[in-house]
């Protein structure tokens, strides 16, 4: 099973735009997947799921990720690094089922002009400490608010390009 996760929970976020067209493309190729949106958490996720805690609503979210075996992380820039409710939901998770020899695709999206590099290779090294294999085709998405056309449709060859490279990989991987 693949998840996609839209990894903030910003409202009407591009995240969750690109996390769907993923979706979208992987599902023209024939591959099923689910999009997981960090606005699907908890709201006192904080109080509620970490230290062995486990209340009803994220008691589905960890059913989810716990049949995954396969995760693409769409990430935003925060702040130079990626958002702090993608930590906390990481924190959350059980460990080490949720994630451990699982496989992962990092797509880094930014307003700005690099596309989130330096928090996708932040989230790297969260991926190796909780043993997720991360593949090595990372994407970094510069400019998101200019990408996408009113019905979703990325505009951009060349971003056109590269997720569709990725997602051939992905399925491989």
């Amino acid at each position: 099973m693949i998840t996609i996760i839209a990894s903030t929970n910003r409202p009407g976020s591009s995240t969750l735009k690109m996390a769907k067209y993923y979706q979208q493309k992987l599902q023209e190729k024939g591959v099923e997947a689910g999009v997981l949106s960090l606005a699907q958490l908890p709201p006192n996720l904080i109080e509620t799921d970490l230290y062995g805690k486990r209340s009803p609503e994220f008691a589905n979210i960890q059913k989810v990720i716990t049949q995954t075996d396969k995760f693409i992380f769409v990430i935003p820039e925060y702040n130079g690094s990626y958002p702090g409710v993608l930590k906390v939901f990481i924190d959350a998770c059980d460990f080490p089922a949720s994630f451990y020899d699982k496989k992962a695709a990092l797509v880094g999206v930014s307003s700005g002009k690099y596309g989130n590099i330096r928090g996708i290779d932040h989230f790297t090294g969260v991926c190796h400490y909780v043993h997720l294999n991360v593949m090595a085709l990372k994407l970094h998405i510069s400019g998101i608010h200019k990408e996408f056309n009113e019905t979703g449709h990325l505009l951009n060859a060349d971003t056109i390009k590269f997720t569709n490279e990725q997602i051939d990989k992905f399925i491989l991987f």
